[in-house]
């Protein structure tokens, strides 16, 4: 079942601004069910002011959070690429990635860097990030996000290489336990031209420089 509908959510109406989500009712209402639940047995009480709308709040966090569940990454390249003979490196670095770790259900947050060299087709520069979303926006590992992102590029476009690098906090080793609070891992994926050392290594120079 979609999680899109004709829902507005004006919970956090403020002066002079209306956020608007629309969601299936009948997937909020029986996520909302189970989140009032797992209240009681954490030995909360969810008829307390401040938990009154707590389980559909978290309903609706995460429909929002997994909504790359129902979005289509290779028709968002698809429907933007542009005939273009250019065939030097393209690089989209210091994407905010936000998802979730399927063993812990807890968040993991850091940048993406993506590149590719171009084979007869370019792509709009905002489908990048955008696929980055498509594919953080699920239960994750790191590891998979990468490499995802990798082929769904390589095999929409079919580029000459495609390079990424993703670097992420995660709150499952930060807040439980081994508790490390500043340990960053680091992932990469590489196809094509970017399997050689020389590409590589002008990739990676590329989004360690720092522009001005």
């Amino acid at each position: 079942m979609s999680k899109k509908n004709l829902i507005q959510d004006d919970d956090d109406n403020i002066e002079g601004y209306v956020k608007i989500d629309r969601y299936n009712p009948e997937l909020i209402d029986s996520l909302s069910t189970h989140y009032h639940s797992v209240l009681k047995q954490i030995g909360e009480d969810p008829a307390r002011e401040g938990l009154l709308k707590t389980p559909e709040r978290v309903a609706k966090a995460m429909l929002y959070l997994t909504q790359g569940y129902d979005l289509d990454a290779k028709s968002i390249l698809k429907s933007a690429m542009f005939k273009e003979e250019y065939s030097q490196m393209v690089v989209v670095k210091d994407i905010e990635v936000y998802s979730m770790c399927e063993h812990h259900m807890l968040p993991f947050f850091g940048k993406a860097h993506v590149a590719y060299i171009p084979n007869g087709h370019v792509v709009g520069l905002s489908k990048i990030p955008r696929i980055v979303d498509v594919f953080a926006r699920r239960l994750q590992v790191q590891e998979r996000l990468t490499n995802e992102i990798r082929d769904c590029i390589q095999d929409t476009l079919h580029p000459l290489g495609v390079g990424i690098v993703i670097e992420c906090r995660h709150l499952c080793m930060s807040m439980r336990g081994v508790q490390k609070q500043n340990s960053v891992t680091t992932t990469s994926a590489f196809t094509g031209e970017f399997l050689k050392e020389k590409t590589r290594a002008e990739f990676l120079n590329l989004i360690a420089a720092k522009l001005g």
